[in-house]
């Protein structure tokens, strides 16, 4: 995941992908461009790189996830380029309820051993309450179907579970007042947001620290930022914006990223105050 590892794309022929990623996709098309340059048909490459036709069509198509057998023997095939090799580190399987360009920080988010998230637009994914979360994807434009709606709720219920299962990862989150104070959903979805929130933020693991309107000094004006650490140790950011996201490894970018967390973090109100005004929101409804 970070660049330097080896493809991981697990063995065997592999299942079709229920939900395409971009990633397949692109690299089914770099497969099709540099078999048709090799002047192959799709039988010609089943027969090198020993798998069916059907196997190399659902490549190329972004249907399948390449196994690490296949990318070799297509490397060799197709003029050892290096092109596939490192196409196939960046792989991600699509997954139902996540934006394509977040899946791949989920993944990382699932191994990492911490995880710090600032935002200012929405109470945090990893902290909503099912009916908040609900009144989010009311609220997408264009409108999401019923069973776009569930996936998308499903998944970000599922993901949450993470605070609860890693109960030794530390996850630290600073949100601006103005969220908790915004009454999307109505009166009753914002008392279950406030209600839930409390609750996670009670773990031991899970810190809450909530920037007040009152402050006059800001660390982190740019916008919504994730940092998290890897077990090898490193550090990578995410920043999302509309319609896409960018993960962030240049070691120079994330050190400037973990500046202004940790100056905001300075700046914030301390957790206990910050369950605290939390704690007065929800007796004000």
């Amino acid at each position: 995941m970070t660049g330097t590892d080896t493809p991981a794309v697990p063995q065997g022929e592999g299942e079709r992908e229920p939900h395409p990623s971009d990633s397949l996709r692109t690299f089914g098309a770099v497969v099709q461009a540099l078999r048709e340059h090799a002047g192959l048909s799709r039988n010609d490459l089943a027969a090198v790189v020993k798998y069916s036709k059907h196997t190399v069509e659902s490549v190329e198509l972004g249907r399948r996830m390449p196994d690490r057998a296949f990318v070799e023997r297509a490397e060799s095939a197709l003029g050892n380029t290096g092109a596939l090799r490192k196409a196939a580190r960046h792989l991600s399987r699509g997954e139902a309820g996540l934006a394509a360009w977040f899946r791949r920080w989920a993944r990382l988010e699932r191994e990492a051993v911490s995880l710090c998230t600032y935002e200012c637009r929405l109470v945090p994914g990893l902290l909503q309450s099912e009916a908040y979360a609900r009144a989010v994807f009311d609220n997408s434009i264009p409108l999401l179907t019923d069973e776009q709606t569930e996936a998308q709720l499903t998944a970000r219920m599922e993901r949450q579970g993470m605070l609860r299962e890693r109960a030794t990862v530390p996850f630290s989150f600073i949100v601006e007042e103005s969220v908790f104070r915004r009454r999307l959903g109505g009166p009753q979805v914002h008392a279950s947001m406030l209600g839930h929130v409390l609750e996670l933020t009670a773990l031991r693991n899970v810190t809450l620290q909530v920037v007040p309107l009152e402050l006059e000094i800001h660390g982190c004006l740019d916008g919504p930022v994730r940092i998290l650490e890897t077990s090898q140790g490193q550090r990578l950011g995410y920043s999302e914006g509309q319609q896409n996201g960018r993960l962030i490894s240049d070691p120079k970018e994330v050190s400037l990223l973990c500046r202004r967390y940790d100056t905001l973090r300075s700046q914030a109100l301390n957790p206990q105050e910050s369950r605290d005004l939390l704690e007065r929101l929800r007796g004000e409804l």
